[in-house]
């Protein structure tokens, strides 16, 4: 069946004949949802079967295109209660985008798309969700680039009643509010259900009071009715003076008598020899108990992929560097500053040009208020909702935009590590770029010191982290960063550092520099030893190199921007060397020094390599002071590199 006609909710009302034919697929839908997780001998048919009328009106009736599921123009829905997925996929079969057969047998099946929360992997699933609270953030971003991209597509976050006692979800509806994203429409799965019981006795809430508190629409509606389900669709198109929540009344494991209001039923399939009475509740000789069928099916093995396509990254141009002499004196922070608006000039006269800045109350110390000042309609001040604004960012960035965070280190990656890996495992492309890291931070003391930056997001797959070691360094990366796809974060301290040079006066990182994501720098040369420096230690180490060749020790210098990818020849380039020293503001022992270690043993070298960076959460002081209680100040790492020189009786 197709229902091109309706798509986009244009008809005022339901016809009989639409309405005959959404209640049969329902019926049919229902009786796959009970196959496919009793086959796979797990899964939610609770939650999926009170979903199920708002599912079929929305994969039937939005404006998405089945043959086309990837049009930029479509209609964004987002399933935030990812564990109904097996509503999800049959409403999806039952709206053309693929046969429903492969979803029955390959559902939970190692190696299938149809995975158990739902995946991006299957068409028409926008987003890999399942980690409740998450949905409406992501719809958020769904909304804000229709807006920057003049598009007047709508976005719908499906999502469980159980899932409002997230506090991202208040979040994520103030954002929404203070944006006026009216082309955003949020429905609630009103069940009154979740695993433990109900959800009144779970944890009280006045869901209607908050959401209208925040300035929603609020509707309220029987789920299963589809009049009434369509009319709420109908009438959330038309109304612009705020976003809709819909709040729909349901009954879980609707249409099977013994499994309805049963919360067992949330997360547990029934058993096969329960089919029969189970389908019986359906009628209908079409929904024979064909499990057995269906199990010899998926022993011959999981149904193949879908071929998925995400957007295209945006082209960027990086528009014109800005140098920075060798007797000046910045923080890399400004210098991102100063680059961002500059990348902003060379890109955002163009009319097809999308880019989104984004900050939670820190614009003037992570240097994006000069961005806010000269574009304001592409700035979104967040306020204090770090943990709705990385998802947000997260899911503009799998759009045709360019989407950018700053915040501080401890906020960005720390607070939200579940929302990174979350854009990581969506394919996002976030531009991250983190200030006030590591005991840089400072005078903020330890609970603002973020000293697992790297360990964080290298635990990841796809996540890169980038520490620049001076203004001149942050300016190229912020380029590179800003051009190129995946999730990137840039990490900054706080304090104004020197401007590296080299040897013979000049700004090392000055006109004739390249960056070369994943590559060394060797700023000084020796013999013996090498110190490797990651991001702004390097001017620390660089002191106690002078100190060191006034005494006559000459060692080489090696800075490290990038962690994640240590390219295979630098390393055979370390390896020449009989001691090696590295310098983090990192905790050492998941930093740079761990991380080097573990490359070089796995490439067949076995150095000595002592450790320097942070070992305990430090107090409150300035970055000097700081790094001298460490010992990883210009005397500090002096002292320990002339006594590892002194103990092997190295000469140089």
């Amino acid at each position: 069946m197709t229902f091109d006609t309706w798509r986009g909710f244009r008809q005022a009302k339901l016809e009989s004949k639409r309405r005959a034919e959404l209640t049969e697929m329902a019926r049919q839908a229902r009786g796959n949802i009970l196959k496919m997780t009793t086959v796979a001998n797990s899964g939610h048919p609770g939650g999926s079967m009170s979903s199920l009328e708002i599912y079929l009106m929305l994969y039937t009736t939005a404006n998405v295109d089945p043959k086309n599921p990837y049009r930029d123009d479509r209609d964004r829905i987002i399933v935030s209660h990812g564990h109904t997925s097996p509503g999800a996929y049959v409403s999806l079969a039952a709206a053309g985008f693929f046969d429903v057969a492969p979803a029955l047998y390959g559902f939970r099946q190692a190696g299938s798309p149809f995975e158990g929360h739902v995946e991006r992997s299957v068409p028409g699933i926008e987003w890999d969700t399942g980690n409740l609270g998450q949905g409406l953030s992501v719809g958020v971003g769904k909304a804000i680039y229709g807006k920057l991209s003049k598009q007047d597509f709508h976005t719908y976050v499906l999502m469980g009643d159980g899932e409002q006692q997230k506090g991202q979800i208040s979040e994520a509806r103030r954002v929404a509010m203070k944006f006026n994203l009216s082309r955003l429409t949020a429905v609630v799965d009103y069940n009154g259900l979740q695993i433990s019981g109900k959800i009144t006795d779970i944890l009280p809430q006045n869901i209607k009071g908050e959401w209208e508190a925040d300035g929603w629409r609020v509707v309220e509606i029987d789920a299963h009715n589809l009049d009434e389900v369509y009319g709420a669709f109908y009438e959330a198109k038309k109304y612009d003076k705020a976003p809709t929540v819909i709040l729909a009344h349901s009954t879980m494991s609707k249409g099977i008598g013994f499994m309805e209001n049963d919360e067992n039923y949330h997360g547990a399939a029934i058993k096969a020899e329960q089919m029969k009475e189970a389908l019986a509740c359906l009628t209908g000789e079409d929904l024979v108990d064909n499990v057995v069928d269906l199990l010899a099916r998926r022993k011959q093995g999981p149904p193949p992929p879908f071929q998925t396509k995400h957007a295209d990254f945006p082209r960027v141009d990086t528009g014109q560097p800005i140098y920075y002499k060798a007797d000046e004196k910045s923080d890399n922070r400004s210098a991102w500053g100063k680059a961002l608006v500059s990348v902003a000039d060379a890109n955002l006269s163009r009319p097809d040009f999308v880019m989104g800045v984004f900050d939670c109350d820190l614009s003037k110390s992570v240097k994006t208020d000069g961005f806010a000042k000269k574009y304001p309609a592409n700035f979104f001040q967040c306020g204090i909702t770090e943990h709705s604004t990385a998802a947000t960012v997260g899911s503009l960035s799998a759009e045709k935009a360019l989407a950018v965070w700053a915040d501080f280190g401890v906020f960005g990656i720390d607070e939200t590590y579940n929302q990174a890996r979350l854009n990581d495992i969506n394919h996002a492309n976030v531009k991250l770029f983190c200030t006030h890291s590591g005991v840089n931070v400072g005078e903020d003391g330890k609970t603002h010191q973020c000293i697992d930056y790297f360990a964080l997001l290298n635990s990841t797959f796809g996540w890169k982290v980038i520490t620049p070691a001076d203004p001149n360094q942050t300016d190229r990366i912020v380029r590179y960063v800003l051009s190129n796809p995946g999730n990137f974060a840039v990490i900054m301290g706080r304090a104004v550092i020197p401007v590296v040079t080299s040897e013979d006066g000049k700004a090392y990182f000055g006109e004739n520099y390249r960056y070369r994501y994943g590559r060394m720098e060797t700023i000084r040369r020796g013999e013996d030893l090498v110190l490797v420096a990651a991001g702004n230690m390097l001017p620390y180490a660089m002191q106690a190199w002078d100190r060191l060749a006034k005494d006559g020790k000459r060692i080489s210098l090696v800075s490290v921007s990038d962690w994640c990818d240590l390219h295979r020849d630098d390393l055979d380039a370390l390896s020449q060397y009989s001691q090696i020293v590295t310098l983090e503001d990192h905790n050492i022992k998941t930093g740079l020094g761990t991380t080097l270690a573990a490359a070089l043993f796995e490439s067949g070298v076995c150095r000595p390599i002592t450790k320097l960076g942070v070992t305990h959460y430090a107090s409150s002081g300035t970055p000097d002071d700081l790094y001298k209680m460490l010992g990883i100040d210009a005397a500090g790492v002096t002292k320990t590199i002339s006594g590892l020189l002194q103990r092997v009786g190295t000469t140089v």
